[in-house]
């Protein structure tokens, strides 16, 4: 029987939608954050999983196929279950406080959905520790702001926890970039392919301004 949401300081106190809570509970990483079996996880799901076609037709002259290397990773699953995450409350009041876009930005925001992919889990597995994992990569990869990145700290692990739970957050940051493959650098371009497939939801307007 999977445990209860609110057993561990992991999970701050905000009430998740009936969808959420059993996604939530659905996943290894939703059981107490310093337990083996939680850590261990993404090394389990990186080996069982396997190896996608990375290459693709580019187009076909003749009788010859053209090839060209597949330079993404994200499926349709991957972008619904992001989709999905931005619904939940924990990550919407983080969103809401970075007013100037310092840690989730579009581009960083769209980094999460190809790091989803790169990972490989089905896409109703990912929770509220998947996103805040890959935007802090994302975040490492391309801003590298101490103080920007805290404050995932304080709304996933919460205000009064986190100075006691970020080591285990940033030992999971590491399986979770294993199971990406050491991969995190994202292009521009793929960014923007990303956010072309759903280009009028309101999170791709968060286009970072000059901030004071």
């Amino acid at each position: 029987m999977a445990p209860s949401v609110t057993h561990a300081p992991w999970w701050p106190p905000a009430a998740p939608t009936v969808c959420q809570q059993a996604a939530q509970e659905s996943s290894p990483l939703a059981s107490n954050p310093t337990s083996p079996e939680a850590v261990s996880e993404l090394k389990s799901w990186k080996k069982s999983s396997q190896r996608r076609n990375m290459w693709t037709v580019n187009h076909v002259e003749g009788t010859k196929l053209r090839m060209s290397k597949r330079r993404s990773s994200y499926r349709p699953e991957d972008q619904e279950a992001f989709y999905r995450l931005l619904e939940d409350p924990v990550i919407q009041s983080f969103l809401e406080a970075d007013i100037f876009l310092k840690v989730s930005d579009k581009y960083l925001l769209s980094m999460v959905v190809e790091y989803f992919g790169r990972v490989g889990l089905p896409g109703h597995l990912y929770n509220r520790i998947h996103f805040f994992l890959a935007l802090y990569i994302a975040s490492d990869m391309e801003e590298d702001n101490p103080t920007s990145k805290q404050s995932i700290f304080q709304f996933l692990l919460g205000r009064e926890h986190w100075p006691d739970l970020y080591k285990q957050f940033l030992r999971l940051k590491v399986e979770f970039f294993h199971a990406m493959e050491h991969r995190a650098w994202v292009p521009l371009d793929l960014c923007e392919e990303i956010q072309a497939q759903n280009p009028h939801h309101w999170v791709w307007s968060r286009a970072r301004q000059c901030a004071p």
